[in-house]
């Protein structure tokens, strides 16, 4: 696969905009049953705070946006809920590609895609390649995505490039890794923003946010909007980025 990580810098100051920046959309559930609503009108209203994350990244100079889609664990929810979010994001596609195409928005998905339904799979390689030209901010949407799945995917193919005589395990370097994961060819996010107040990753992008800074809000993903994710470009403005060297 092409690509490579970009090296790392010894350190830096406070930051500009980030170029890359990775959001766990969180809290639609809460969100409904604090209404005393379905679910699946949670991610309904989730959807349309996906919207309004992409307008207000492009506004920050925003390169690459990352949303947290579907996980491989959200496979194990109930069937009802499972279809119900299949049924949302076959809408989504076949309503904002065209407007994200129009606005320079280029789409791609990273994750397990065999998990998908052919239809789906068809509509995001229809999409695909629609934007690919685009240039103005990338979407990427992680579907049936796991990092911890994505890594033993990259060690499995290194192994048999190893096995096969390819190349040799002393190879085998951080960027070696970085080029076989599904983000072979983005940047590592600069920042990431879990909404709903809860304080982890949950098994996304692991090793990509290595180096990267951790913005968490209360606010449940419905009812975020662009004055949450500005106030989350500042508090990451606000930080100083050493990449592992000593503090002041």
């Amino acid at each position: 696969m092409p690509g490579a990580s970009v090296p790392l810098p010894v350190s830096a100051g406070p930051p500009e905009s980030p170029r890359h920046v990775a959001v766990i959309m969180d809290g639609n559930g809460r969100w409904a049953k604090s209404r005393g609503l379905p679910r699946l009108e949670g991610h309904r209203q989730g959807a349309e705070s996906v919207r309004r994350c992409i307008e207000a990244a492009i506004d920050h100079g925003v390169e690459y946006l990352t949303l947290f889609g579907f996980s491989s664990e959200n496979w194990k929810r109930s069937e009802a809920e499972v279809n119900g979010l299949m049924s949302l994001l076959r809408l989504y596609l076949r309503r904002e590609i065209a407007e994200l195409d129009k606005n320079g928005v280029r789409f791609i998905v990273i994750g397990d895609r065999s998990r998908l339904e052919p239809d789906i799979n068809k509509m995001i390689a229809d999409a695909e390649q629609r934007t690919a030209g685009n240039t103005r901010m990338t979407l990427v949407l992680a579907l049936s995505y796991g990092a911890r799945d994505e890594l033993v995917r990259a060690a499995r193919v290194l192994a048999r490039a190893v096995a096969a005589g390819e190349m040799t395990a002393d190879d085998i370097d951080e960027p070696t890794i970085s080029r076989y994961l599904y983000t072979a060819d983005i940047p590592d996010p600069d920042l990431l923003i879990r909404t709903s107040g809860e304080q982890r990753i949950s098994n996304f992008l692991l090793w990509q946010c290595a180096y990267t800074e951790f913005v968490f809000t209360d606010t449940l993903w419905p009812d975020f909007d662009e004055s949450d994710f500005a106030a989350a470009i500042s508090t990451y403005k606000g930080r100083e980025r050493r990449f592992g060297a000593a503090g002041v």
